[in-house]
């Protein structure tokens, strides 16, 4: 992958993150605070609801407490980030390119009297700006998907997490065997010409010498995420459009098309995965 593809796919993502027209709707449509996929029980049950759900099964995985320094990754508005601190007193530190969601997400720990325990700083994950052995946990919700050069962003993780520590992340991927012409709309859309995978994730850790990471492949509730997505921003058309503007919210409503077909033909996967790097073969 060439420096100029990695250059443009992170800073068109910082680009079109930080435009008011993406902050506003991201805001109000996606989910709030959490601006992921969620955990569906229902084809139609509120995208508010669903989102939070996703957060608390991946905390279920982890042993957190008010020692736990955690990195997040992409953080967005800080939703995990504020249900970790609250509930767990656990340090976390989030790393996010767009300075409008961070200005955004300082405001609300502060609302919540948490930004003693939560840290916020304008960065991307190419490039981690913390030295080695700086984190228990990395935490990441959908966002290494911007990224051109995932093996880098695996690369970073395992470098900034002690020797026991461990990373857990979902992210929007392709199914092992899609064809990449199925896809052209989805990538156009996000300016990169491939999605990761679960295998892909798998074999970046064993490249690196982790040797357990567990895969919960969760991908029904993709589909549902943008199906929910794109009836709620249809239900809410006029309003939307005039917070965001019509250009961007039926190019939006386009886009969510292409990502709901590409999931209902099972192109494309999503899930939880866990690297723990206490399994690292130390002579790889």
């Amino acid at each position: 992958m060439s420096t100029a593809t990695e250059k443009t796919a992170v800073d068109k993502a910082e680009e079109y993150y930080n435009s008011t027209p993406a902050d506003e709707f991201y805001f109000k449509i996606w989910g709030g605070t959490h601006i992921h996929v969620g955990i569906y029980d229902h084809a139609k049950e509120p995208i508010k609801d669903a989102s939070p759900k996703i957060v608390h099964m991946m905390a279920s995985k982890l042993k957190l407490d008010s020692n736990t320094k955690l990195l997040d990754l992409g953080s967005g508005y800080g939703g995990a980030a504020r249900f970790l601190a609250k509930k767990f007193g656990v340090q976390v530190t989030c790393l996010n390119l767009s300075e409008t969601q961070n200005e955004r997400n300082r405001g609300l720990n502060k609302e919540a009297g948490l930004d003693k325990l939560i840290t916020v700083v304008e960065g991307n994950f190419e490039d981690i700006p913390f030295p080695e052995n700086s984190f228990d946990i990395v935490w990441s919700q959908d966002a290494i998907v911007h990224s051109a050069s995932r093996e880098l962003v695996v690369q970073e993780v395992v470098r900034v997490l002690n020797d026991s520590g461990e990373f857990i992340f979902t992210d929007l991927m392709q199914t092992f065997d899609c064809p990449k012409s199925i896809l052209k709309p989805v990538l156009d859309r996000i300016h990169l010409d491939s999605l990761g995978s679960f295998g892909f994730y798998v074999e970046q850790a064993r490249k690196l010498g982790v040797k357990k990471t567990e895969v919960q492949d969760l991908s029904e509730h993709l589909t549902t995420h943008y199906q929910r997505v794109m009836e709620e921003t249809q239900d809410r058309y006029d309003e939307m459009v005039e917070t965001c503007g019509k250009e961007y919210i039926d190019t939006m409503i386009q886009g969510l098309k292409h990502w709901v077909e590409a999931g209902k033909n099972d192109h494309l996967s999503w899930g939880i995965i866990h690297m723990n790097k206490s399994n690292v073969d130390q002579t790889a």
